[in-house]
């Protein structure tokens, strides 16, 4: 192997050398513990650390980093103390993620950087998001993320790449092609000869650096941070390495010809680095003796500090309280006082004393007003989704928007959900909100992974909030078949971490979206699409919100109880005026978490219970509610709980087979037969 010092100074070079060999004795030593049982499973980065450690030197350190589960070199680049690495591995509090995720499954925004999950593509899109976030703030800076060759293949990092050059975005997409994904060669993941072919097909630069040259790793990642900082757009970088043990221990190399791992262990990345030092006399065997035992001493104290670290103790409470970020003080936000969370000077609360002064507004203009005012009162606020700037969305709800916000916080995107749910965390990352337009909820499945397993476990995982809300047009009613109008908030109700809300007039509909920005947990709203011109309601001018987690009692009856939300509220009370039925009619307005007492208090006062909603019957939320009342309510009944919901069919087009679907006449036979039960 052929090393180019340039004009690198010994000081420079050594530098490299040290941060290239203690992830190497790390790895040694953690290979002996997990033989041992003292760590769980290791995804070895034996053969590949001149990338890791490389390309982490070449950037300042307050540019973030999204590695893989073989980058140990960027975490011990970055200074991360070895005692919080090992208690990470073995489970222990005194890690990163109190327990709760393995490996190199955490951040750390201290150092900067932003690990992986299994789905290995959704850091792509983070790192998009945390440019775009420096972009906007016109910082100097670069985003560096990894990618394997096998991850390579999934959608997530076409998308990434397509945003970030549509965007020009400052990220730098370093692809170790190590050969193999686990056991799935080369030839078998995809088709072209090298990643560098596909840069130009994105608008992009793309070269090539032999991975495991620490020197020609750093100086061309280097060299590129440099030119970005100050012209921003993407480039692929693909490094070629080798990786000299299994996918993790427990898989082998067997499915590895032995000549190609003979081949390159003679690359070894650490000993041909050494030699080339010792070779030049920047090095002294004294010197790189005595390193050795400094790094050996050095892991073996911190292994020791984690060794004595407690084991977590499960607190169910604890755990619980974790799921979610907790809101700021000036949540309190309601009609008659209201604050600024991001006024500068610390002002007092205005109090009004007076009713607040109404405006008659549609179902669809009070989410602009609300989305509007919150664009105001957030300024680090960021509307993200398809159409959504100067065409002002498919619902003309954004229309106006960029000539009063620009086009830098009010961004038409690809037709990539997952990766703009994905920049969306990367925005929150550095402390920006985010919105993401859905054009329609069914849509949502193109992001659902970015959705239920990085927005949603992020704050849980390692405290990192999700400060992202998805708008969700949803429902039927409107004749638009099966991937227009489906009701899928079920899917997302199940996922703890999330917040699911879904107002039924005007006045919710504005206070529920005002609140979701308030809020830094990730904040799925739906919106019905048959209520936005076709429902008016008296809207307070003012910016207030209205409590995300409480239920509304919209009428009060003696009879029964329906407990709905959005569509299902005017369906209930149609019904109850037609048949006469005096009801409490309960409207959850939040169904994660969902008002449980709210649902409490209406069944021990009437004992006859209807839960009503749009959405298929079968996996539904009211089969949650009804097992809730149960289990809690038993004794207050005094009939069978009764559940109304779509039929468990797809959506028909035809509006006489759309009216069949939809519960409004199962509703009202439901209704009497509880009636006089």
């Amino acid at each position: 192997m052929t090393f180019d010092r340039r004009a690198y100074a010994n000081d420079t070079l050594l530098h490299l050398y040290r941060e290239l060999l203690k992830p190497r004795l790390i790895e040694e030593k953690m290979l002996i513990l997990l033989r041992q049982g003292k760590v769980s499973k290791w995804f070895s980065g034996i053969g590949q650390e001149a990338i890791s450690v490389g390309s982490t030197l070449a950037l300042e350190a307050d540019e973030y980093i999204l590695p893989l589960h073989r980058n140990l070199g960027v975490f011990t680049a970055r200074q991360v103390p070895l005692a919080r690495l090992f208690a990470q591995w073995q489970g222990k509090p005194a890690g990163f993620t109190k327990g709760r995720d393995r490996s190199f499954h955490f951040g750390t925004n201290d150092y900067h950087i932003v690990g992986m999950i299994s789905h290995l593509g959704p850091q792509l899109a983070m790192a998009d998001g945390i440019a775009l976030a420096d972009v906007l703030d016109e910082k100097p800076r670069v985003t560096l993320t990894y990618s394997g060759d096998g991850g390579a293949s999934e959608g997530d990092f076409h998308e990434a790449l397509n945003v970030a050059a549509v965007w020009q975005l400052p990220v730098i997409f370093l692809i170790e092609n190590n050969g193999y994904g686990l056991s799935t060669p080369s030839n078998e993941q995809f088709r072209f000869k090298s990643f560098v072919d596909k840069g130009p097909a994105y608008g992009m630069e793309a070269v090539q650096v032999d991975g495991n040259n620490v020197l020609d790793v750093f100086d061309t990642i280097h060299r590129l941070a440099v030119d970005l900082r100050q012209n921003p757009r993407p480039v692929l970088v693909e490094a070629l390495t080798f990786r000299m043990r299994g996918h993790e221990e427990a898989s082998g190399t067997k499915y590895v010809p032995a000549e190609l791992l003979q081949e390159w262990a003679q690359k070894d990345p650490v000993d041909c680095y050494e030699r080339w030092l010792l070779a030049e006399g920047i090095l002294t065997e004294t010197a790189r003796h005595s390193l050795r035992e400094q790094f050996k001493k050095e892991i073996e104290e911190a292994l020791a500090e984690a060794d004595g670290a407690p084991m977590p103790t499960a607190d169910t409470a604890h755990e619980l309280a974790d799921v979610y970020a907790p809101l700021r003080e000036v949540m309190s936000y309601e009609l008659g006082v209201m604050s600024s969370p991001d006024a500068s000077d610390d002002s007092q609360p205005i109090t009004h004393n007076s009713e607040p002064i109404t405006k008659t507004l549609r179902f669809i203009d009070a989410i602009s007003d609300g989305l509007r005012q919150s664009m105001v009162r957030h300024p680090d606020l960021v509307l993200m989704g398809q159409d959504i700037a100067e065409y002002g969305g498919v619902f003309k709800i954004t229309e106006g928007f960029v000539a009063e916000f620009g086009k830098g916080r009010v961004r038409n995107t690809p037709l990539c959900e997952s990766a703009i749910v994905g920049a969306g965390l990367g925005l929150s990352v550095r402390g920006k909100k985010s919105m993401v337009e859905m054009q329609f909820a069914d849509f949502v499945t193109c992001g659902f992974n970015q959705i239920v397993n990085n927005l949603a476990k992020s704050h849980y995982r390692w405290g990192q909030a999700a400060d992202v809300v998805i708008r969700m047009p949803t429902g039927a009613g409107t004749a638009a078949g099966p991937f227009h109008s489906q009701s899928n908030e079920a899917w997302f109700t199940h996922v703890p971490g999330l917040k699911v809300v879904y107002p039924s007039n005007p006045h919710d509909a504005k206070g529920l979206l005002c609140a979701a920005f308030d809020d830094p947990n990730p904040v799925l709203y739906f919106e019905h699409k048959l209520l936005y011109r076709s429902l008016s309601g008296p809207v307070p001018e003012a910016f207030y919100t209205t409590p995300i987690g409480e239920a509304a009692l919209v009428r009060e009856g003696s009879e029964l109880s329906i407990v709905t939300y959005g569509m299902g509220v005017h369906w209930a009370l149609a019904a109850c005026d037609e048949l006469k039925i005096s009801a409490d009619i309960l409207d959850l307005r939040t169904l994660l978490p969902w008002d449980t007492e709210a649902v409490r208090r209406t069944v021990a006062k009437n004992g006859r219970l209807l839960v009503l909603h749009e959405d298929t019957l079968t996996g539904g939320l009211g089969g949650e509610i009804v097992a809730w009342v149960a289990e809690h309510c038993f004794q207050h009944l005094d009939a069978p709980v009764q559940r109304v919901a779509g039929l468990d069919t797809p959506i028909p087009f035809a509006p006489p087979l759309e009216a069949g679907f939809l519960p409004q006449q199962r509703l009202k036979e439901r209704l009497m037969w509880l009636q006089g039960y």
